[in-house]
């Protein structure tokens, strides 16, 4: 699939894919200087792009499992989305967790976030999987009951 994509400024970077078996694409952050996200804050990183996404698909931008798991970094909602008529620049709240300052430079932060296309409708049979797998799961466990379940739209 081809996604349109439109650079803002000179210091964005086109997303750019690990692998040709990679999950989703990388994005980069397009800051002037070093940004700073300070321990338990939330900055929101630009990136100096704007998507075109066709209609019935949305962007998910999830962390990236070596920053979150070693920096304590995350998109902070868990799950960024960026819906298929939303054509403003991409921006990521990241929340850092750690106890540490993390410093952010322009084109860092590579690895950090992958975007991805989901097809709206996979994707609300995946949730209806993992909400029925993570139901099964929890239902053995004494003390605990089942997640309750989404309000259906």
């Amino acid at each position: 699939m081809d996604i349109k994509y439109k650079k803002l400024n000179d210091l964005a970077k086109v997303p750019t894919r690990g692998s040709d078996s990679a999950a989703g694409y990388d994005l980069y952050a397009a800051t002037e200087g070093k940004f700073t996200i300070y321990p338990h804050s939330t900055g929101m990183v630009s990136t100096g792009l704007s998507l075109e996404l066709p209609e019935g698909y949305f962007g998910a931008i999830f962390a990236r499992s070596g920053l979150a798991a070693k920096q304590g970094l995350r998109p902070a909602n868990c799950v960024g989305v960026v819906d298929s008529d939303y054509t403003g620049e991409i921006k990521v709240a990241l929340v850092n967790l750690s106890n540490n300052e993390y410093t952010i430079e322009n084109g860092e932060i590579h690895h950090l976030v992958g975007l991805n296309w989901w097809k709206i409708t996979l994707f609300w049979r995946f949730w209806g999987f993992l909400r029925n797998f993570c139901k099964s799961s929890l239902s053995g466990v004494q003390g605990q009951s089942p997640a309750a379940s989404p309000t259906s739209i």
